[in-house]
């Protein structure tokens, strides 16, 4: 083939031609396509930016707070029981009635209790004059010391048995332990009665206490005299403050028990009912925002969409402190912040934004 070629020269020339143009062609394109990449890449403009709107936020003072279920009820509440047996001779006092401490409030018949306390002092009495009288004897060698004992032993079980005749006596008439309200009574008149059988129930309503169950959690941030509100069903409010945090918590619930008290000098008669507690753990800076501006990263965890000064989004994890229907407490931003309340949902963390701040009220 060569042969042939070299018998034809301007073939050679030709093929030759070719070659070159195609090497020309070839290194412009390379030439060109280096030059596009290595021309360096233009800022967005200002229309190829994601907008939102933003609002300025500052950090005010809130008291920090925990709101939980509780339960009114009486400072004191005891049931009275029948110490002796016999049939309730008179009922002193009516149930509701407000009864004085060491007032009566409820009798038993005395039956023969009354010959018994007399028999025991007359038997005192005789012992007394025994004693005495061989205390005279034993002076003078008379008695012996043995006897003297004897006499002292029978005296002292004289006394035992004046107290015990005396305290069932005096066990047929019902006093009030404390002051208090007469609440309820499960005897009537006429009734024979047992020893250890319920009569009535006395409760003191001059303060409350009201006990609820607060999370583990939650216990470590509390501590006795702090001041608690107490809302009632019904709107009313209560003052109140800790004053009992149990040590141990609850095995079935893991939670602690707390009770509150509260002064309740008009007689409000709430023992039993329901009330929510807001327990205040003192003052912090925090941001009030809508909980709807809340959202959640890949963890779960809540957090806020803002615009540093760079104008780009950051999100920032928040303490969700407390939410009620004016809004959301959260901990956890700057002091001052530029919340996107527009356009959150259409742009991710390090993303340039276009700012505009959102109009006055909305």
């Amino acid at each position: 083939m060569f042969a042939q070629l070299s018998k034809r020269p301007w073939i050679i020339a030709v093929l030759i031609t070719v070659a070159l143009l195609l090497w020309l062609l070839s290194g412009d394109r390379f030439v060109a396509r280096d030059e596009v990449q290595a021309e360096p890449e233009k800022p967005a403009t200002s229309a190829e930016l994601a907008r939102v709107e933003v609002t300025i936020l500052e950090a005010q003072p809130m008291q920090r707070q925990h709101v939980v279920q509780g339960q009114i009820e009486a400072w004191r509440r005891v049931e009275l029981r029948a110490q002796v047996s016999g049939n309730v001779q008179k009922l002193d006092q009516d149930k509701g009635n407000r009864v004085a401490a060491d007032q009566l409030l409820l009798s038993i018949s005395p039956d023969d209790r009354p010959a018994q306390v007399a028999r025991s002092e007359a038997d005192v009495r005789q012992r007394q004059s025994d004693v005495t009288a061989a205390k005279r004897l034993y002076e003078r060698s008379l008695v012996s010391a043995n006897e003297l004992m004897r006499l002292e032993s029978e005296l002292a079980k004289a006394r035992a048995e004046l107290d015990s005749a005396r305290l069932q006596l005096r066990n047929t008439k019902v006093k009030a332990p404390f002051a208090g309200i007469y609440d309820q009574r499960m005897v009537e008149l006429g009734d024979f009665v047992q020893p250890g059988q319920s009569l009535l129930t006395l409760v003191d309503i001059d303060r409350l206490k009201v006990s609820a169950q607060i999370a583990q959690q939650q216990v470590t941030q509390l501590e006795l005299g702090q001041p608690v509100k107490i809302e009632l069903l019904d709107g009313r409010r209560l003052q109140g403050e800790l004053h009992f945090i149990a040590a141990a918590a609850d095995p079935g619930s893991r939670s602690f028990r707390i009770e509150v008290k509260v002064d309740n000098p008009n007689g409000l008669r709430l023992a039993g009912a329901s009330a929510t507690l807001h327990i205040q753990t003192g003052e912090s800076m925090a941001h009030r925002l809508s909980p709807a501006l809340l959202s959640l990263d890949e963890n779960g965890r809540h957090g806020v969409k803002w615009v540093n000064d760079a104008q780009r989004v950051e999100f920032t994890q928040v303490e969700l402190i407390s939410v009620d229907n004016q809004g959301a407490w959260v901990s956890g931003l700057p002091p001052k912040v530029a919340l996107i309340t527009l356009g959150q949902g259409f742009v991710q963390p390090g993303q340039q934004v276009m700012v505009q701040l959102a109009a006055e009220g909305s």
